[in-house]
């Protein structure tokens, strides 16, 4: 019986082609973001505060790449009925805010990308432009 098994995983590389991308499609919408990529296991690997983004917008991007990353979906599709319930167990980590979206290759979920600091939409564009970066599956919120 194997006790190993072989996993894709997201390099500080890739994040940081993904916040490139993520940063220029920002810049073309006018909209200054918080831009956060976390690996599968919600661990940081890439962040940028554009001038002039909302300070409190650090922590939903980050939230919302957790979500997006813990749960393999779109921030957003986490069932509002148990948002307060998710994020006292999660330790405020998770949220249903549009703009976390899961980083998926080839299946396999090896992060989340999460934006704060526009409209929902303009969050979720920001997000899409890096998963299109990297060749990552979308998934619409």
């Amino acid at each position: 019986m194997p006790f190993t098994r072989p996993a894709l995983k997201l390099t500080h590389a890739g994040a940081l082609v993904m916040l490139a991308a993520a940063v220029a499609r920002a810049n073309e919408l006018g909209v200054p973001q918080n831009i956060t990529i976390v690996d599968e296991g919600g661990n940081l690997l890439a962040f940028v505060r554009m001038d002039g983004a909302r300070l409190l917008s650090r922590e939903t991007s980050l939230s919302k790449a957790i979500t997006a990353a813990s749960h393999r979906q779109p921030s957003a599709r986490l069932n509002p009925a148990d948002e307060i319930k998710l994020s006292l167990a999660a330790g405020q980590r998770l949220t249903n805010l549009e703009g976390g979206l899961p980083i998926l290759l080839d299946g396999t979920c090896v992060g989340g990308i999460g934006v704060g600091s526009g409209t929902g939409a303009q969050d979720v564009e920001v997000a899409r432009a890096g998963l299109a970066a990297i060749g990552a599956q979308d998934q619409t919120p």
